[in-house]
This record gives C-alpha cells, sequence and structure tokens, in this order.
C-alpha cells in the first residue's frame, strides 16, 4: 500500500512523518504531481496561510492531481490547514481553496471572548459511526491549534462537532475523503488511533 504525505511548504510534515513512522506504515513525501495520482492513500496535511499554500499547491501541478486521485475514490485524509483549503473558499484573505467540499473556512469570532487561537486539548462529538472515529470513546481528547474552522455548507459533511465556546466542525468529510481540524499525529493514543483507522479505511 502506497501512503503519500503531500508537500506544499506548509509546516507539520515532520510530526505527521514520525506518526506514521510509529505505526510502522511504510510512506513517502512528495512534492509531485505523479505521486498523487498514484498513491493508495493521501494525506495533505498543513499549518499556515491559506492563499499561500494554495499558491504553491497551483504552482506544483498538485491541484489537478489531487482532484484526480479522489476522484479514483482512494481514500484522503486532510488535517488542520487541510481540512480548511478542502473547501471552496477561506475567510482568510479570501482564498479561493480547492473547492472539493461546497463551504468556508471561518474565522472564530474574537467578540465572544474566545481566545483565539483555539490551543490546546479538546473532546470530539462524533454526528454518526464513520470508519475514521470508530473505536475512539467520548473521553477522548485530541490537540486544536487554529483561528479558522472548516464550515461546510451540507451539515450532513460534518463527521464530528466541538464546543470551544461555540459548535464548529473538528471532522468533515464525504465519501473517500475525510480531515480533522485538529492534529492527530499530535493527540496521543487516539490520534494514532484514527490514524490506524484511515490506514485501514475502506470508503
Amino acid at each position: 500500500m502506497s501512503v503519500v504525505i503531500v508537500d506544499y511548504d506548509a509546516g507539520n510534515l515532520r510530526s505527521v512523518e514520525s506518526a506514521f513512522s510509529y505505526l510502522q506504515e511504510p510512506f513517502r513525501v512528495t512534492r509531485e504531481p505523479d505521486d498523487v495520482r498514484g498513491a493508495d492513500r493521501l494525506v495533505l496535511p498543513g499549518v499556515g496561510d491559506a492563499r499561500a499554500a494554495m499558491g504553491v499547491l497551483e504552482e506544483r501541478g498538485l491541484v489537478s492531481a489531487i482532484r484526480e486521485f479522489l476522484a479514483r475514490g482512494n481514500p484522503f485524509l486532510g488535517i488542520c490547514l487541510g481540512s480548511q483549503i478542502i473547501l471552496d473558499r477561506s475567510d482568510e484573505s479570501g482564498a479561493s481553496c480547492l473547492g472539493i467540499l461546497e463551504g468556508t473556512a471561518t474565522a472564530f469570532d474574537p467578540g465572544q471572548g474566545l481566545k483565539i487561537p483555539h490551543m490546546g486539548w479538546n473532546t470530539i462529538t462524533p454526528r454518526g459511526d464513520h470508519p475514521l472515529l470508530r473505536d475512539l470513546s467520548r473521553e477522548s481528547s485530541f490537540y486544536f491549534v487554529h483561528s479558522f474552522f472548516p464550515n461546510p455548507r451540507d451539515p450532513g459533511d460534518v463527521l464530528a462537532w466541538c464546543d470551544y465556546g461555540v459548535s464548529f466542525a473538528a471532522v468533515v468529510g464525504r465519501g473517500n475523503l475525510a480531515a480533522t481540524q485538529f492534529h492527530p499525529e499530535k493527540s496521543g493514543e487516539a490520534g494514532l488511533r484514527l490514524l490506524r483507522n484511515f490506514l485501514g479505511w475502506k470508503p
């Protein structure tokens, strides 16, 4: 099985690599569109600015490669920024994004008295029974660092919610695509369980 992690200069590659190494799962980190197209499983991690990230993806020919990968029906996992740029657009700099799921990456409202960015551990509430979230207890906590969150147009694309003064989508997905706003690779055993589930997922 070929697990491919997309490198588009957007941060947390080292921690994602460490997690898959711990799971003893062979993987490849790549900037090459052909590697993305040919992957059995694809991971789109990332932290940082949506507009800058999309610029790099476009420059490297990775936008069309990601879309072609998804059209083949193989499992895709977005992480953090990777859960936001799968949407149509981001409120961060008004960036146009991949448009795989309809919706917008939305900023937390500082007027609600929230400390932004949302940083630290929080629990999630699954909506339904998705294979990615199998065998995770309701007490499982995950590590978040973000000021924006995925806000899909279709509520059915929300796989799990998180509460941080407001309720927001912590996991989104449809078909062979799933994405987490939190960092499973930094979330201890619960995060490793989610990554194991991803490796065994057959959409």
